[in-house]
């Protein structure tokens, strides 16, 4: 898979979301039907690839259906309802942070299992 220059990757497989997250893939699966702003594209051979911004997306919407406890209708309009700049700017960082901790969280279990 391709890199950022900072090392992320531009691309990542249903797996290494649902690894991330920690969702199940076949979550992911049904959120991309109930969400229209989750949206992998699909690769030659059919398989999904995320994007750093879809993740994102995909924890903004496990913040709003297990922090917040909204149904998937109400997580539908919350995430549709126009937001002002600054609060934009907070759901951005708290979803890139969810992001970054879930890799990390990745890199380590990665780690003690060479260890192991």
């Amino acid at each position: 898979m391709a890199k950022l220059t900072n090392g992320e990757k531009l691309y990542y497989s249903i797996s290494e979301v649902a690894k991330i997250t920690g969702l199940k893939e076949y979550v992911l699966r049904f959120w991309e039907k109930e969400f229209d702003q989750l949206c992998p594209k699909k690769n030659r051979g059919g398989n999904r690839t995320y994007t750093q911004k879809d993740i994102e997306i995909v924890n903004r919407i496990n913040h709003l259906r297990k922090k917040e406890k909204l149904t998937i209708e109400g997580t539908r309009a919350k995430l549709t309802m126009k937001k002002n700049k600054e609060e934009k700017a907070v759901l951005r960082s708290s979803a890139k942070s969810k992001t970054l901790i879930g890799q990390i969280r990745n890199d380590i279990n990665d780690l003690l299992k060479d260890f192991s």
